[in-house]
């Protein structure tokens, strides 16, 4: 998705950002992750923010409410806090404190890995019972997919397990883009980790026994797993065959398909 640079944007929207933020320095934009029309940190005096910004006339705008909604209800060591949003000139604009690091590193052996089942671990605990905001259940996004019985639950999920999400700075991670949130069961963003695991270089035995440490793996029943792993298989190629132009959607594929095969064939 192509996104705007900062000088694309509409001059009153421009002018509007800066009455909040004053005279900005400097502007980088984002190259990876996060959903939206534009992506920036915006240096300034006070050190600046993360803005983010979609158009009203396009779906990407209710990716953009969605975490404007759900900001305040998470845990303020885990998520960058929103500083503000504004509407102008049929732009949807949100501010965010800047989370400072790197991406996190999936492959195996990576030092990123307990950091980042910490911060599951956090979440998840933090974001149970899920707070009182409407948001969609996991069975209205999955349950064509599966039983919407085993989707029941009351944690706040994330979902985008993408590992651009998993900003990482020394011994400390921040989870940012909160755009496809959920209300479901403890275990679904360790499941969908689980699969980003897969990709990354570990066998689907490695990335089990990386989920098995976390408290809300204990949750879920191996029927659940070997349902959910076929769903997702399903779902994800899918995804390839609509979007061929689009390689990291392939390698999910093939990640996903390796996974439901571990769980038809595999050791348990």
């Amino acid at each position: 998705m192509a996104r705007h640079h900062w000088e694309q944007l509409p001059p009153g929207v421009r002018e509007a950002i800066a009455n909040h933020t004053g005279s900005i320095d400097r502007v980088e934009h984002a190259t990876a992750g996060s959903v939206g029309d534009f992506a920036a940190a915006l240096t300034t005096a006070d050190g600046g923010v993360f803005c983010k910004g979609a158009r009203a006339d396009t779906d990407r705008v209710g990716f953009l409410r969605n975490e404007i909604r759900v900001n305040r209800h998470l845990p303020a060591d885990v998520a960058p806090r929103l500083r503000w949003h504004l509407e102008k000139n049929g732009w949807l604009i949100a501010a965010f404190d800047r989370a400072t690091g790197r991406s996190a590193d999936l492959r195996p052996g990576s030092p990123d890995l307990p950091v980042v089942a910490g911060a599951l671990t956090r979440m998840a605990a933090a974001l149970t019972p899920c707070p009182p905001i409407t948001i969609q259940p996991a069975a209205a996004r999955w349950g064509g997919l599966l039983d919407p019985v085993l989707l029941r639950g009351d944690t706040l999920l994330h979902t985008d397990m993408t590992h651009h999400n998993f900003i990482v700075d020394g011994d400390r991670v921040q989870v940012v883009d909160w755009s496809m949130p959920c209300r479901g069961p403890a275990w679904l963003d360790a499941a969908r980790m689980l699969v980003r695991l897969i990709r990354a270089g570990h066998t689907p035995a490695q990335a089990e026994i990386w989920a098995a440490q976390l408290p809300t793996w204990a949750d879920i029943s191996p029927d659940a797993v070997d349902a959910f792993a076929a769903a997702l298989a399903k779902l994800a190629r899918r995804l390839r065959d609509d979007n061929t132009g689009a390689p990291h959607l392939a390698e999910m594929a093939d990640a996903s398909r390796a996974w439901l095969r571990h769980r038809r064939h595999g050791p348990r």
